[in-house]
């Protein structure tokens, strides 16, 4: 993965922070990361899939503007944040293995784990910045549409606030028993389990996938190395 693309991946992923920290839950919510866990009740499956992010947002949003630590961007209290307040919201395995690809099933449960973690840190990486920009964004969720009694269903929300136009976010959520988990993000247009998958299949066919987990582990640590602005 050259650096040049690694760039353009984290400038749209600072547009979709709002999305896929703080959507895990879908809720007038705002642009950048999120804390998801409170509301084990009304995530149930059985709610509106529009009303269930509309209220998971909600309780994001004023999570991370109480918070300045995470607003700050430090690294290891946005994890602790993701970890408590999203992960519980997110099927992250299904998440990495759709961006991994057809190399997934070829792979061995050590580096099934591995590209799990690195993944889950490349994300968190890019998106930790974003927090500080929550400010007084909101995320407009729109009416559903579709069958709320299907497996697999698409949420469609605005961010709305500062300069320029709506951003569109849209999210892809499937049942879990009773609740409802996020697997993908789209940021005006385009989804991130595609546009990750994309580059990881050009890096396992150049290196296989340990080159893959080696090429994440080392974005990851000159992420870590860089100068924060």
């Amino acid at each position: 993965m050259s650096s040049a693309l690694y760039l353009s991946l984290r400038q749209r992923a600072a547009a979709c922070a709002s999305a896929m920290l703080l959507s895990a839950a879908i809720v007038p919510g705002a642009l950048s990361a999120g804390a998801l866990c409170v509301l084990a009740s009304s995530a149930s499956a059985q709610t509106p899939p529009d009303r269930f992010v509309e209220s998971i947002s909600n309780d994001v949003l004023n999570r991370i503007r109480s918070d300045k630590s995470v607003q700050s961007g430090d690294f290891q209290q946005v994890s602790k944040f993701v970890d408590s307040a999203v992960m519980p919201h997110v099927n992250f395995e299904r998440m990495t293995a759709l961006s991994v690809g057809r190399a997934w099933r070829q792979a061995s449960a050590d580096q099934q784990k591995a590209l799990v973690a690195e993944y889950r840190t490349l994300l968190l990486r890019t998106y930790s910045g974003a927090l500080s920009q929550v400010g007084d964004k909101q995320v407009k969720v729109r009416p559903f549409r579709g069958d709320a009694g299907a497996d697999e269903v698409i949420v469609r929300s605005e961010i709305l606030g500062g300069r320029g136009d709506p951003i569109q976010i849209d999210y892809r959520l499937e049942k879990s028993g009773a609740a409802w988990k996020i697997y993908d993000v789209n940021v005006l247009g385009i989804w991130i389990v595609q546009t990750y998958r994309d580059q990881f299949a050009q890096e396992v066919s150049a290196r296989g996938i340990d080159g893959l987990i080696r090429s994440l582990s080392d974005k990851n640590r000159q992420f870590e190395a860089a100068p924060r602005g």
